[in-house]
Formats: C-alpha cells, sequence, structure tokens
C-alpha cells in the first residue's frame, strides 16, 4: 500500500488524468485500502464495527460525558521549536521502538470507533513528518462509523502534501500560525517558513476546506496586536481565526503577565469589528464562535484558562507512545501499548480505557496550580 500511496504523491500536481480523485476514492484502490485495514484487525473487531457507532460505557466518565473524539498524536517530531510548545534546548524523544506503530494506531483507533467515537484528529509533533501518515489516513477513514477525520499542523510541508491527504480521507484541518510577519514568526518557531504556512492556508481553501481553521495563541507583548490583522483573513475567504488562551506547559516558560484573557481578546476584536455577533455553540465545543457581518469566515476565542469547557469535554489523547490521556492538563496516563503488546484482547483493553475514562476529573485545575503540576511539554501530549 506504502508503494502505491509514494508513486502516486510524486506526480505533479494537479494529477495529470482527469479522473484521478472519482477513481481512487469510489473504486478498487479504495477497495483494496479497506481489505488492508480488515487485514489489521481480528474478527471480533470487524463485528464490533458492523454492529454501528453507539458510545459504549466504556466512553462514558462518572459524570455522564461521553467521550467520542480522540486525538491521536502520531509523533513527537516537529520541523518548528515553538517557544510555548517546548523548551529552547529541546526535548527528549521516546526512542522509535516505544512509539505506536500503523499497525497499533489502526488496531486502537477501531476499538475506539467502534466503541463510540465518531471524531479522531491526528496531532503531534507535526503529524506530516511522518512518513506513513498518508497510510495512517488511508486506514483510519475506512473505519466504519468514523465520521471525521481531522489533522492538526504547523503547515510547513502541508501544501504539497494536502492533495493526497485529502483522498486518504482528511475532512478537517487546523493550521498553526501565531503571527503574520515573518521576522516574528522566526523569533517564536525558531525557524523559517512563515510563507508556507500562508501557502497551506490558501491550498486548503483552493481545495475546498470550509471551514479551515486557523490557530493562533495570543501571547501579551508578541502578538497580540496582530488580532485585528487575523481577523481580516477573515472577511473574503472560508477561514475560522481561533484565538487560543497561552496555556502552561512543562518546559513553555508559562507566566500570568503574557496571557491575554478571553474578555480582553474579545474587546479588542468588537472595537474595530462592533458586528461581531455570538454564534449558537455545540454542548462539546472548544471554542466561543462568532460571526462578523459581512464576512466570509468565523472568529473564536479558546478560553482554556479564564473559562474552562470541562462540563462539555468529550475528548480522549491518544499519546505516540502509546499512553492514554483523558484530560489535556491533568498528569495522569495509563499504557494502552504495553498490555497491546503483552497480547491483551480486546475485552482487556476496554477495562483499561474505561477505568481511565471513569477516573477523569469534573475539571481541571486553575491555571495557577496547572503550571505548578507536573505535565508533559505540548509536543508530547499532541497539540
Amino acid at each position: 500500500m506504502k508503494r502505491y500511496v509514494s508513486r502516486i504523491s510524486s506526480f505533479p500536481l494537479p494529477f495529470p488524468f482527469p479522473n484521478f480523485n472519482f477513481f481512487w476514492v469510489n473504486s478498487s484502490y479504495r477497495s483494496f485500502v479497506s481489505k488492508a485495514t480488515e487485514d489489521l484487525i481480528n474478527g471480533e473487531q470487524v463485528n464490533d464495527m458492523e454492529k454501528g457507532n453507539q458510545v459504549s460505557d466504556m466512553l462514558i466518565d462518572s459524570f455522564g460525558r461521553k467521550h467520542d473524539y480522540l486525538r491521536i498524536s502520531l509523533t513527537e517530531r516537529c520541523n518548528l521549536r515553538c517557544q510555548y510548545c517546548m523548551p529552547a534546548e529541546g526535548v527528549e524523544l521516546t526512542p522509535s521502538p516505544q512509539l505506536l506503530t500503523h499497525r497499533e494506531i489502526i488496531r486502537l483507533g477501531n476499538l475506539f470507533v467502534s466503541s463510540g467515537v465518531e471524531k479522531i484528529r491526528l496531532t503531534g509533533g507535526e503529524p506530516t513528518v511522518r512518513k506513513d501518515i498518508q497510510d495512517i489516513c488511508l486506514d483510519l477513514s475506512s473505519l466504519k462509523g468514523l465520521k471525521t477525520l481531522a489533522i492538526t499542523t504547523n503547515g510547513i510541508t502541508l501544501a504539497r502534501k494536502l492533495p493526497v491527504l485529502k483522498q486518504c480521507g482528511v475532512t478537517n484541518l487546523n493550521i498553526s500560525l501565531d503571527t503574520l510577519v515573518p521576522s516574528k514568526f522566526e523569533f517564536m518557531t525558531r525557524r523559517k517558513g512563515q510563507h508556507k504556512v500562508i501557502e497551506s492556508i490558501n491550498a486548503a481553501v483552493d481545495l475546498g476546506y470550509n471551514p479551515v481553521k486557523v490557530n493562533c495563541v495570543v501571547m501579551r507583548g508578541f502578538n497580540d496586536d496582530e488580532m485585528c490583522d487575523f481577523v481580516d483573513l477573515t472577511r473574503e475567504k472560508p477561514i475560522n481565526v481561533r484565538f487560543i488562551e497561552f496555556m502552561p506547559f512543562d518546559g513553555n516558560v508559562w507566566n500570568f503577565k503574557k496571557l491575554v484573557p478571553y474578555a480582553e481578546m474579545l474587546d479588542i476584536v468588537t472595537k474595530k469589528f462592533p458586528t461581531l455577533k455570538r454564534l449558537h455553540d455545540h454542548p462539546t465545543e472548544t471554542a466561543k464562535n462568532f460571526q462578523i457581518d459581512g464576512h466570509a469566515g468565523t472568529v473564536s476565542f479558546v478560553t482554556s484558562m479564564t473559562e474552562h469547557f470541562c462540563a462539555g469535554c468529550n475528548r480522549l489523547r491518544l499519546l505516540a507512545d502509546g499512553n492514554l490521556k483523558v484530560c489535556l492538563f491533568g498528569p495522569s496516563e495509563v499504557s494502552l501499548r504495553d498490555p497491546l503488546r503483552s497480547g491483551a484482547g480486546d475485552d482487556e483493553l476496554r477495562e483499561i480505557i474505561a477505568a481511565a475514562v471513569k477516573r477523569k476529573k469534573a475539571a481541571h485545575a486553575g491555571m495557577f496550580d496547572i503550571a505548578k503540576t507536573a505535565n508533559r511539554p505540548m509536543i508530547h501530549i499532541g497539540g
């Protein structure tokens, strides 16, 4: 399967034969991929997939929250060195043999989807640096019951990979961009490449992604003066700019003084765009969403620090090393890789997952307590 994907991805774009899109998605090649996925899972799992996609008790915590959204970190590696994500000296990477393999990702992905997960988001590190990401997307998108396959990416290599990734089943995109100024981008990420991210955003729009979500971590004294420039991106294009409160993680030198709270961000935007109006948000939504009259796109605020949304949390995280994390800000983790490699069956894995989900707290701690709590760097957790 890798040979087919790599061969296709080497073609110049647009693809040189007219009916390629229809052929790949709807004919024998897609059937081949689905068969390959089934070969990775045993008969019991296939039967689970055929039963439907109701949320099982495994995914319901002690507060009645149903977790139908799984974030899977594909790698701890990244081609940027963002200051809020990792310390200047970098981070110690997990040895490759201890990371989940393609087969293990599909096995666990199927277990979650057959238990009621409807959305999977692939994260990193930077997920596009993983060489088999196309194969992983193909196999995950073939899981019966999965409705959404999303990727969060820094956009550095996305523009050239996105046409193939879309054919592999990627339905939603979040692209991280914290500044529109190239010199500030280089300062924040410790790398060049801001123009490549812009190219990726435009490529996503051209390929029909709607909305294209742009994640912007707002930090006082760095990019808070650019917020309205980001909002201007939504004027003509179906872009959803998402302003994210600066959050504490190991090694990112979080400081309360750098935090621009939601109320202040909202005030900044409203002063220039007085027609900003609140939209109706789904109960599990992580952002507060707004529309500006006459704009094709939307504006959102992710308020994890000042107005948390724990009551509607429906997310679980599978880290690249196979650990399950039920809360972004909680230090508690449980390994699924170890029992999986020790020969655990589906029922045993479900028991481990269910126990972890049942231990999930009602809400995460306050920002100052989070800052003092040992946790992994964001690049390990999956941002």
